[in-house]
């Protein structure tokens, strides 16, 4: 069975955006997801005379070996001033550092939400341009406007046109995580 990483990308104990990332991965019957949260992986603010003096930390590594064992990953982006939580910054700074790239070619969709009517654009823009160069095959984004009137707990995404676009991004994360499966098994 496949597995789906997903990624609230906030430290927010009631994140929406995790919330939103945990729904999505479960939104396909293909795959086991495993659902991260970014207080299991908080590390020292990245600088280079932190890494000479201690080394990367073992957290970094750990986070990374979750992105390899997975078969895609769907991340929601909490925006803070336009751009990524501090937090998911810091665990990207350090993973950066190791071997490879931080996403490892890994099938991807973006996400964003946010309770104001921009859905958290800006930094899901951001995530779109940079994501590819750093090993992440976005296969799709999706941004959730006004969270609190268009997600329900037990429902997930309740505005149907809202509903129709999430699928097809998600859709077009499973189309990829099966031709990836299927170049794996033919060599």
């Amino acid at each position: 069975m496949k597995t789906i990483v997903a990624i609230g990308a906030s430290n927010s104990q009631n994140s929406i955006n995790k919330k939103l990332a945990t729904w999505a991965a479960n939104q396909t019957n293909k795959a086991q997801v495993e659902t991260l949260d970014l207080n299991d992986f908080e590390m020292p603010i990245y600088s280079v005379d932190r890494e000479n003096e201690s080394g990367i930390p073992r957290l970094a590594q750990e986070f990374k070996n979750k992105i390899l064992a997975a078969d895609g990953v769907v991340i929601s982006f909490a925006e803070h001033n336009g751009s990524y939580t501090a937090a998911f910054k810091n665990i990207v700074d350090w993973v950066s550092r190791l071997e490879g790239t931080i996403w490892e070619n890994t099938p991807a969709l973006l996400l964003a939400t946010s309770p104001g009517a921009r859905g958290g654009m800006g930094v899901l823009s951001s995530a779109k341009m940079t994501f590819p160069y750093q090993g992440a095959i976005v296969q799709g984004t999706f941004s959730l406007p006004s969270f609190y009137q268009n997600f329900k707990e037990e429902e997930g995404i309740s505005d149907l046109g809202l509903l129709e676009n999430f699928k097809i991004a998600l859709n077009n994360l499973e189309s990829a995580m099966e031709k990836s499966s299927a170049e794996i098994a033919n060599g």
